[in-house]
Order: C-alpha cells, then structure tokens, then sequence
C-alpha cells in the first residue's frame, strides 16, 4: 500500500477547523487588570465545557480503611464520597516527628493499574522497597521530603474502573474503563477531565478538615495522565499554590491531537480555549514546574520548549515568568524529581 493521499485522510479535513491563535477564550491581556479579567472569564466557561463542576457538595462521609506504620511516615487509606453515586479511595502519607500542620501535595498517578504504583505498593497490595515504573513511588518520595500526601484513586484505574464482567468471555474487545468513561462523558456533553477535577476539589475540601495538613500551602504534582489532571485541577482550583506537571504539558498540536492519546484526555470544545499555553494563564501567576524528558514519544521535548516559552509569555503579564520553571531531563515517559521536590519545598515553604 502506498502513501495516502493527503485528501483522502479525515484528519487533512478536520485541521482547518483548528485555529488556536482566532479562539475566543485564547489568552490575549496585555495588562494585569486585562489578565484578571480574562482568568474570572475564562474559568467559568472552562468549568462549564469539562462539565461536572456544578455538582451539590454532599457529605464527604470519611471512612478510614486502613492505617500502616512504615517507619518514617505513616500511611492511611480512606474512602470519601465525592458526589451522591461516587466514592473515591485515597491513601495518605504522614510524615513522622515534622511540625504540623504540615504543607500538603496531591499526587496524580498516571495511566497504569493505579494509585498503589505511587505509594511503594505492587499491584496485588504487596509493599515494594524500592521504587519501579514511570512513576517511582513519587507520592513516598514526596512524603519523605516532608510534606504531608493525598494519593487519590483516579477515576477509571485500579479500584475505580468499570466493571464489565457482565460481558461474555467471548466478546472481543472488551472496552478499556477510560475510553468507556470517556465516550459517555462526551454523549453527555461533559468530559472524564472534569469528573476528575471535580473528585480532587473534594478532596481538597477534605484535607481541610485534618488538622495536620495546612491547605494554605497546597501543591500538585502529576506524571501523564496525573500531570493533565494537575494541571485542569490547577486552572480550576485557584486552592492549588504551586503544581508540578510531568509528562504532559507540550503543545496540544504536537501531542494530545497529533497521535494517539487515550480518550481521557480530551473535552468536547476545548478548541475554543486556544493552545495549553494560553489555559496556563488560568494557573499564573502560581508556581509552576514543567518536567519533560529527551526520549518521550507522546509528549515530545521539542514542542514542550515551545509550549513553555509561550507560557513565560502569558506569565510576564504578571511580572511573573520566572515563576514557570522547567526540568529538561534524559530519560523517556517518566517522573525525574531532581527538581520538583525542592521546588514545592520553595514554593510551598516547607520548613
């Protein structure tokens, strides 16, 4: 077979529709009071494109379902209901003898069999002693560094995937949680994204209520799938101090839409916000570290630099573009660390 035409491709169709640079919602402020303006605009319409965000805040009925000592920390895992039909597992990591309360970080994990392969656990809940995967346990890194962590359970992984055992052995193929999620959020018109941004706002509202964390000083951190979740959460969750996004932030063009990504990564009208770097205005003038690294094929280095020099663009409005720092690193589709952990430390006045 030889090369396909370019007029024959869907795709050929459907780029001349994309134009971030005419999209009504794109960041344009040449002023810090244009630029306040904008964020007050553009967060309510982004709340109402990934949908969810209207959701009553109901009970958050804490349940403790088990608590381990591992030496230097302590890790408990809760349950709390998000929404009326939603509960959401979360494993906490509470560092030992540090003065409390403590500064606090949520840890995303990304795509992969969930919130254990951040904590030090194997997939079957066995302890790990060493760290293993993309993701190398940074959720115990972090807690080790001193800050208090909420590992939340993301909705389609691990205990929050759908269950379709109902399904014949025989049918083939069975549809993967987050495609499944992802297509009756878009026949809804809403967006898997804005489950998950809603699920980590209640856990925020949580954390509020331990009397070791101190939410005044409130980070992220996220590693692919947990580095798009930081950053929607970050745009929309102005209680998010400083945030670190590992393997995600880079130019829409050049990842999300220019190859194959999960379906969880996309909102139905997310085109009207423009490019990644114009919905960076809605963290600024917030602390923000970009990790990326030299052999990662989804999100490739080259458009991160490209991603990251416009976000210091949108940031200088604020005065502010040398609070966008970035972690260039060698490897491939993965948590580096050399400075993420020290720069929550700054950010969030870990003492």
């Amino acid at each position: 077979m030889g090369q396909i035409p370019l007029a024959y491709q869907p795709a050929h169709f459907l780029w001349q529709f994309y134009r971030p640079d005419k999209a009504p919602y794109r960041f344009c402020a040449a002023t810090l009071a244009a630029a306040k303006t904008w964020q007050r605009r553009t967060r309510l319409q982004l709340a109402k494109i990934v949908g969810f965000q209207d959701q009553p805040r109901t009970s958050l009925r804490p349940r403790q379902l088990e608590k381990k000592d591992k030496g230097d920390y302590i890790r408990e895992k809760i349950v709390i209901a998000t929404a009326p039909r939603s509960s959401m597992p979360v494993y906490l990591l509470i560092p030992k003898g540090a003065r409390r309360p403590l500064p606090t970080v949520i840890a995303f994990h990304g795509h992969g069999y969930g919130v254990k392969d951040i904590v030090g656990l194997w997939e079957d809940g066995s302890e790990r002693h060493t760290p293993s995967g993309y993701h190398k346990d940074f959720a115990v890194a972090l807690c080790r560094r001193g800050f208090l962590v909420a590992a939340p359970e993301i909705a389609c992984f691990g205990e929050r995937q759908t269950d379709f055992s109902h399904l014949s052995k025989d049918r083939s193929p069975v549809p993967s949680t987050c495609t499944h999620a992802a297509m009756l959020a878009f026949h809804l018109g809403k967006s898997v994204v804005g489950m998950r941004v809603w699920d980590a706002k209640r856990l925020v509202d949580y954390l509020r209520t331990r009397p070791e964390a101190d939410i005044s000083r409130l980070g992220a951190m996220g590693i692919s799938g947990g580095g798009m979740h930081t950053f929607f959460s970050a745009c929309l969750d102005t209680r998010i101090k400083a945030c670190v996004i590992s393997g995600y932030f880079c130019t829409f063009r050049d990842s999300i839409l220019g190859m194959f990504h999960c379906p969880c990564n996309f909102v139905p009208g997310l085109h009207r916000f423009g490019e990644e770097h114009d919905l960076a205005g809605l963290i600024a003038p917030r602390p923000m570290l970009i990790e990326s690294a030299s052999r990662d094929e989804i999100f490739p280095a080259w458009a991160t630099r490209k991603a990251l020099a416009a976000a210091r663009r949108v940031y200088k409005v604020w005065g502010a573009e040398e609070n966008v720092k970035a972690d260039f690193f060698e490897g491939r589709h993965e948590i580096s660390g050399a400075m993420a952990y020290d720069f929550l430390a700054r950010a969030l006045d870990l003492k």
